[in-house]
């Protein structure tokens, strides 16, 4: 396994090689490791790359900078499109964690609508229905008034899981973009 540490402005940033095939690595992905270049925070491929991996990579699908998790790397164009294609085709399939505070407005079914750009670079969520972003969840209750989320995106959209939450009145925690800006969370509980 690899796990070295990359220093940012911020903080060290670890990402681990978990398993490795001839076409892929799985790699966990803390919060804060970016997906593309800019700004402070450093790219997964070049994290990876300053790790030892000297050959090319090619990101199959993507995870939000704030969001920790699971992502598969392949080691080769061959791989990166059939992965790809089975993203496409449902037969991988995401699942996802997360925290939030307060009562939703429903404890699990479907979360569905198209999704529009809004200010800054967020989206919300719209009633129509002609490209939606689908999102099936199930909650249950934590201590002092914190329900955990079990989140299964059937689409793909950026900020699809973000925007649903908010939706149910009940934005991830330390999730600044779309919760309270105020929150002093340590991170934005989404994995």
């Amino acid at each position: 396994m690899i796990s070295e540490s990359m220093n940012t402005k911020n903080s060290a940033i670890y990402c681990s090689i978990l398993e490795q095939h001839s076409d892929w690595y799985l790699v966990y992905k803390p919060e804060g490791v970016a997906m593309h270049r800019g700004g402070e925070n450093v790219a997964i491929l070049d994290q990876l790359r300053e790790q030892g991996l000297g050959e090319k990579l090619y990101l199959v699908h993507r995870l939000d900078t704030p969001t920790s998790g699971l992502m598969l790397i392949a080691r080769n164009a061959k791989a990166a499109a059939s992965l790809g294609a089975l993203f496409e085709q449902h037969q991988i399939r995401k699942q996802y964690i997360a925290i939030a505070k307060g009562k939703p407005k429903k404890k699990q079914g479907l979360i569905a609508g198209d999704m529009e750009k809004s200010r800054r670079g967020s989206f919300r969520l719209l009633r129509s229905q002609d490209n939606p972003a689908i999102t099936r969840f199930k909650s249950y209750a934590l201590d002092q008034g914190l329900r955990l989320y079990l989140l299964w995106p059937q689409t793909g959209k950026t900020h699809q899981l973000r925007v649903a939450c908010k939706s149910l009145s009940v934005p991830i925690l330390g999730d600044l973009r779309y919760g309270d800006a105020s929150a002093q969370e340590d991170r934005m509980y989404l994995h």
